[in-house]
């Protein structure tokens, strides 16, 4: 098919990492659909220059929160009666805090774990049976350098969501390698967003000044890297982590 009528949810694409991901797919003239918990968030992205210059009929914006299975299914019958389709699935709605261990409560760990871990299994979930009869699909899971090293500018309850998002990738790119469907992992860590914000500046000057290239990563180059993942190009690359860190963890 003609891949600008492909249809690509973004999870998470109110701001930081979502959005410019979001956006790299309005540039490349696809259908897409800005999901995020934050309706006044999804409003000012209506209003920016790409976004308002956009073919507004190939543009959705719904409210939904990923921890609620019920509105994720909602969301997906509100996509497939506009287009009938969903191509790529981003799976990128997060919940980051950096509380010690001693101090997580079991409503703040179950906040986590079904935000970023249930979130990911459930849209993912939700998606599938359109996937498989379309025979193709891509998964794009983006998890954390927190999954993997477990740095403490993140809490334990983050990192053990992210790095459950990497054992999902692997089980659902194997269950699904033969349907046509791929689902991979994208990785990053220490990327300029408004989540960055958050940390202690005398933290991200250490952060800094450990990561090899010198510099931290700009959202555009995540999302041209999940761009890349998403494309018919990618299709020999299935259940595999892309790491995009400015080489602070090398494997």
């Amino acid at each position: 098919m003609n891949p600008k009528e492909q249809v690509v949810i973004v999870t998470g694409a109110g701001q930081g990492l979502g959005l410019a991901i979001a956006q790299q797919f309005v540039a490349e003239e696809k259908n897409v659909v800005f999901v995020d918990i934050n309706e006044s968030l999804l409003n000012e992205v209506k209003n920016l220059n790409l976004i308002k210059d956009y073919d507004s009929s190939k543009l959705l914006f719904l409210t939904v929160d990923v921890s609620d299975v019920a509105s994720i299914q909602n969301s997906v019958s509100i996509i497939l009666e506009k287009w009938g389709r969903i191509d790529v699935l981003i799976n990128n709605a997060g919940v980051r805090k950096e509380t010690s261990i001693e101090d997580i409560t079991p409503e703040e760990w179950n906040q986590l774990i079904s935000v970023n871990l249930g979130g990911t299994f459930f849209y993912s979930q939700a998606v599938l049976k359109t996937m498989k009869e379309q025979k193709s699909g891509r998964i794009i899971n983006i998890s954390s350098f927190g999954g993997q090293a477990g740095p403490l500018t993140s809490g334990a309850h983050y990192c053990a969501s992210k790095a459950g998002q990497l054992a999902l990738t692997k089980h659902f790119a194997r269950s699904l390698a033969d349907e046509g469907i791929t689902v991979n992992t994208v990785s990053p860590a220490a990327i300029a967003t408004p989540e960055m914000d958050k940390i202690d500046p005398a933290k991200l000057e250490i952060m800094q000044a450990g990561i090899p290239v010198k510099r931290f990563g700009r959202s555009e180059e995540v999302a041209s890297l999940v761009s890349y993942l998403a494309s018919e190009a990618s299709g020999y690359i299935t259940g595999a982590t892309f790491d995009i860190n400015g080489g602070m963890l090398m494997r």
